[in-house]
């Protein structure tokens, strides 16, 4: 084993890869979560390539190496054959601390399991007393996103299967609503099947008008089909042709009106308003 540079609280070093042992504390407990995209095989022949570019975290045990950070490029290097992987070795890590390491260093991949961010997240509550803002702090999450997955674990454990990288994190927002209008947790699974395949946005709509009917849901769903709940978001006033139609059809109306007005006060209104519509155009 190669000995590294040293610091207060922690070492670089070379380690022995079977002495290793994946930690309890580490917060991606999903092995295939993240695989989707970048399998497992395709990071080993990146570090092949490139070489491990990010050491992983390890704390030392009486025997050997706890990995606290780097779980797919442990495994990575594992399925390379590499004897030693370097590491960064803490000897400050109490298991709270450990827990928050793991968490704030995968907090931020898009591609973790959102159940394993929901427990990490919940663990740090649970160290910080329920103080969510020393939790937002402490990982850079803001409170509503730290409270929307905390949320999730309410899911019954048939939903929690379900949840996968694939589509967990684009829809923990249509999960938390979810949880929010149904308190039954059979409920919750049925409503969840019917919604299944439309955007968040329209999934989070039919649950929001749904008020908590199944019966009602079912009703929502055959609009959504016909496309009742289709949005286009206009970045400006250009970006949605409707909204310039819109504008020639009101300034239209209000030369119209301005021949029939006889007020003078009213008519000076009309103009500055239409003043206002040119400068849309």
């Amino acid at each position: 084993m190669r000995k590294g540079r040293e610091t207060e609280g922690y070492s670089l070093q070379d380690i022995d890869i079977s002495l290793i042992e994946v930690s309890d504390l580490n917060t991606r407990r999903d092995l295939k979560a993240g695989t989707e995209d970048s399998s497992l095989d395709d990071l080993a022949k990146s570090i092949a390539e490139q070489g491990l570019l990010s050491p992983v975290i390890v704390r030392k045990k009486r025997k050997g190496h706890e990995l606290i950070v780097g779980q797919r490029r442990y495994l990575a290097c594992r399925k390379l054959k590499w004897k030693t992987i370097p590491a960064i070795v803490r000897t400050d890590l109490t298991d709270n601390n450990a827990t928050a390491v793991s968490l704030i260093e995968n907090v931020h991949r898009a591609e973790m399991n959102p159940i394993d961010k929901a427990n990490a997240l919940r663990q740090l509550l649970q160290h910080h007393g329920n103080d969510y803002k020393k939790v937002a702090k402490e990982t850079g999450m803001s409170l509503p996103t730290i409270k929307r997955y905390v949320s999730v674990l309410q899911l019954p454990e048939q939903l929690k299967q379900k949840v996968s990288t694939m589509e967990g994190p684009a829809k923990v927002q249509m999960l938390e609503r979810l949880v929010k209008t149904f308190e039954d947790k059979g409920e919750m699974i049925t409503a969840y099947d019917k919604i299944a395949g439309f955007t968040q946005k329209v999934q989070v709509e039919i649950l929001k008008q749904s008020g908590g009917s199944l019966s009602k849901v079912d009703e929502l769903v055959e609009k959504a089909h016909e496309g009742v709940f289709k949005m286009h978001v206009c970045k400006g006033i250009r970006d949605c042709a409707f909204v310039s139609e819109w504008i020639k059809l009101v300034d239209d109306s209000l030369h119209k009106r301005d021949e029939s007005i006889k007020d003078v006060r009213i008519k000076d209104i009309m103009r500055v308003i239409r003043k206002r519509i040119g400068n849309l155009k």
